[in-house]
């Protein structure tokens, strides 16, 4: 089976590494938690993939170096994903904290920003915010 690239039901072509990339969020701590694994199930499913993929997927992979999308709003829809992931079991590790700000500074993120592009997804993830309208609230603040 070839995981090349996805496609989601609006035909969006999803690189694989991005899918990956939230497994290796949830298992930051060691272990992948039900709430987690839910959210994996979720987002893999958009992709097209079964639940024996996703469940091969995630006990296969292991550490891929992130490749950043070029624009901002997909740059900051894989960080929205990964603040999901983090609040997936309603507990923030500094682990996770790590793992989101490493993805956020290879995403071409600045040092200057990063502090309140965080804060900015974790609270409005925590509040059940469309990613859209924290996309703008970013956009409003730094830039």
């Amino acid at each position: 089976m070839n995981f090349t690239d996805f496609i989601t039901n609006r035909g969006k072509r999803i690189n694989k590494e991005y899918f990956i990339n939230l497994i290796q969020v949830s298992k930051t701590d060691g272990k992948i938690n039900d709430p987690e694994l839910e959210l994996l199930h979720k987002e893999g499913r958009k992709f097209g993939l079964t639940d024996p993929e996703i469940d091969k997927l995630i006990s296969s992979e292991t550490h891929h170096h992130y490749v950043a999308p070029y624009s901002l709003s997909e740059k900051f829809e894989h960080l929205y994903n990964i603040a999901e992931m983090i609040l997936a079991d309603d507990i923030v590790k500094e682990s996770e904290m790590k793992m989101i700000r490493k993805f956020a500074i290879e995403a071409g993120f600045s040092d200057e920003v990063i502090e309140g592009l965080l804060e900015i997804l974790l609270e409005g993830v925590a509040k059940g915010e469309e990613e859209e309208k924290l996309l703008k609230v970013f956009k409003k603040k730094y830039l």
